[in-house]
């Protein structure tokens, strides 16, 4: 027998955003002052279902989810894509001279080579 927890700032929060994430969101909308918030989706695309699709807005659209990171950052969900993305931690990772962001997303269970493109478990 297990013994399950709830954890309610989990369930309020779908996505995790490290600190370097958060800090990267950041300077991207100091950069495009017509943007005030990050939204997340997912599209179809690519040779294994799905890719994300990360934009800087100035609003979101009505259904989306609106989820408060550190200092007042504003991340939004596409509700459309809350299923695929639900338990994602976004960080933004440094390879040799580049950087950028990785998703850890516990739905993913196929990843194309190029890292692109990912599948989920169908229900």
């Amino acid at each position: 027998m297990t013994v399950e927890t709830f954890d309610p700032q989990a369930a309020s929060t779908p996505v995790s955003v490290t600190p370097a994430a958060v800090a990267h969101f950041r300077r991207q909308l100091q950069k495009d002052s017509n943007a005030r918030a990050v939204r997340l989706s997912v599209k179809e695309s690519g040779c294994t279902g799905f890719m994300y699709v990360v934009d800087l807005v100035q609003e979101g659209q009505a259904e989306d989810l609106h989820q408060q990171l550190e200092d007042g950052l504003e991340l939004l969900i596409d509700s459309g894509s809350l299923g695929v993305v639900k338990g994602t931690k976004i960080d933004l990772v440094t390879e040799g001279v580049n950087r950028q962001l990785k998703f850890q997303n516990p739905n993913v269970v196929d990843q194309c080579g190029c890292g692109e493109s990912f599948s989920i478990a169908k229900d």
